[in-house]
């Protein structure tokens, strides 16, 4: 898969309900995504919802050779049912030089195994934490993440750099990005209670109300 310029790649290994969760969230904040698993119906499923996905066993010795991991900002790892695909996702995905491997692990056993091959980061969420950790993935500036409906999710991110020194009436970000910001984290302390006049400053983080479909929006 070739990646689109401006736009963050990842690779998800396992269409399982978690990794299923992380692609398509993933894709909903702007990112290009190939889906990859060994089970053609899981393939043909979310094909339509991600960039590109493949029917590949990751057991076999060659599976990696025409996927494309070097040029993948991430590559995430969800094959929990099947020990030895998992370490070899991770390991080629290090080899071919990804800056991010995240992990989905089953047990400590697993989870040591797979920071001892290089996994970044390992989780043991189940659907609501792929959701929660794909926000987490494709942004730095994402602190938490909750899915409130179907369509309605609640995100806490630190203010943009543009946004620094200038105020929500200034802003507008209701009209601009289709956020609706009910508080305000400074120095530690979270408050409802803001002042539309008051500035904005490194450091702060603003918890919004956003429809899914304008995520995509804070990422620009």
């Amino acid at each position: 898969m070739r990646k689109q310029e401006s736009r963050k790649s990842y690779a998800v290994f396992g269409l399982g309900e978690f990794g299923r969760s992380v692609a398509e969230e993933l894709m909903a904040a702007g990112a290009d995504v190939l889906a990859i698993d060994k089970d053609e119906d899981l393939v043909s499923d979310i094909a339509p919802d991600v960039t590109m996905a493949v029917q590949v066993d990751a057991t076999e010795l060659h599976a990696f050779d025409s996927l494309g991991l070097s040029n993948m900002d991430g590559v995430i790892v969800t094959i929990t049912s099947c020990l030895e695909a998992s370490i070899m996702a991770i390991m080629a995905a290090k080899e071919a030089g990804v800056p991010f491997i995240l992990a989905k692990s089953r047990n400590a056993t697993m989870s040591e195994i797979f920071e001892r091959i290089g996994a970044d980061k390992i989780v043991t969420p189940e659907r609501d934490g792929g959701i929660r950790v794909a926000r987490n993935i494709v942004n730095g500036n994402f602190i938490d993440f909750i899915e409130l409906s179907k369509s309605v999710r609640m995100v806490e991110i630190t203010v943009k750099e543009e946004w620094i020194g200038r105020n929500l009436k200034e802003l507008s970000l209701r009209q601009k990005h289709k956020l609706n910001v009910v508080a305000l984290r400074r120095d530690g302390e979270l408050t409802t209670d803001i002042n539309p006049d008051l500035p904005f400053c490194s450091g702060d983080s603003v918890l919004v109300m956003i429809d899914k479909k304008y995520i995509g929006e804070l990422l620009d």
